[in-house]
């Protein structure tokens, strides 16, 4: 008798904890056995818990998605946990592989120095198997002097994306024959910039490009008329964060600065005048107003705008603030 009881106690307590305890074969549970609540999944914390009593079900759950973010919604079901996220920086956008530089195998141990002409050259035919053409070679080229300028200009990476997009839309649309790459490319990253919000003057570009300023321009236009860009005119103001944190002024000098420029547009004196040179302008006069006073010269040298500019457009922009306080 005693051990028909202790049988059947056993066998409820079982009962009892698989009953209380959630399916884990995949499909998941809809209400909590407790209090009949609905169950929450945090992914944040890897548990389940219930959002009325808090009782929690399961603790370190298995993150199965992707390694990486995506900014799309097909990503995520075209891969999970398989490879890294392909790129527009890349001519084969990143789906190829690389042998590196160094001289080690996948232990970290040297290779024997017989092995190593043999290993220099699987690397030269690995680059040439990855630029078939000359079409692959110029993308890889370009996207590179991309990358370069944008590092030295401090601009982020989905800028940098969209520049890539651009400057390949060109190559399929057979845009580059009869133009430098370096100029081509330098156009992309530029209209890139203006597309993200992000803009830099046109001269910052030159600094740091292997062309000229003039040359960059004839190829934003050409870019733009033949790909169909519609970008909106420039808003000084969309220099001003960039121009005040480099120059370190004062937020009330930002804040007098912006009220410059929007005085400026009520009365169209941004009309066919650089937006980069009325931000740098406006920032100048705004230091003077709040005694802080930057000189020119550190304006202009900051804000790629030629004294000459800052100058003018410091008087006009004073006139006109000075006639609507």
């Amino acid at each position: 008798m005693s051990d028909d009881i202790t049988t059947r106690t056993s066998g409820d307590r079982e009962h009892e904890s698989r009953k209380q305890e959630p399916e884990r074969d995949g499909s998941a549970i809809e209400a909590c056995p407790e209090c009949g609540g609905g169950i929450i999944e945090d992914e944040a914390h890897g548990e389940q818990t219930c959002e009325s009593c808090g009782l929690v079900f399961e603790e370190a759950l298995v993150d199965r998605g992707p390694e990486w973010r995506t900014f799309e919604a097909g990503d995520n079901s075209k891969k999970s946990r398989v490879g890294a996220p392909t790129t527009e920086l890349m001519h084969d956008k990143g789906l190829s592989t690389k042998i590196s530089w160094q001289d080690k195998d996948a232990n970290g141990a040297a290779i024997a120095a017989r092995k190593r002409a043999r290993l220099q050259r699987l690397r030269t035919w690995d680059e040439r198997f990855r630029a078939k053409d000359a079409t692959e070679r110029n993308l890889k080229q370009a996207f590179g002097e991309i990358d370069r300028m944008a590092s030295a200009l401090g601009i982020p990476e989905s800028v940098r994306e969209t520049a890539g997009v651009l400057y390949r839309r060109a190559a399929e649309e057979d845009l580059l024959p009869g133009r430098s790459i370096e100029g081509m490319s330098t156009a992309a990253l530029y209209a890139a910039a203006r597309q993200q919000g992000m803009p830099r003057p046109l001269s910052a570009f030159a600094d740091v490009s292997r062309v000229e300023e003039i040359r960059i321009q004839r190829a934003y236009r050409y870019l733009s008329r033949e790909l169909g860009l519609t970008l909106e005119p420039e808003d000084p103001t969309e220099y001003l964060p960039q121009f005040a944190s480099a120059l370190d002024v004062s937020e009330e000098a930002q804040r007098v600065a912006r009220d410059i420029l929007e005085v400026a547009t009520q009365n169209a004196i941004q009309s066919g005048k650089s937006p980069a040179g009325l931000a740098a302008a406006a920032l100048y006069a705004s230091t003077h107003l709040t005694n802080e006073q930057l000189t020119q010269e550190t304006v202009s040298n900051v804000c790629h705008i030629c004294q000459t500019t800052i100058r003018s457009r410091y008087q006009e922009l004073l006139e006109v603030y000075a006639e609507h306080q």
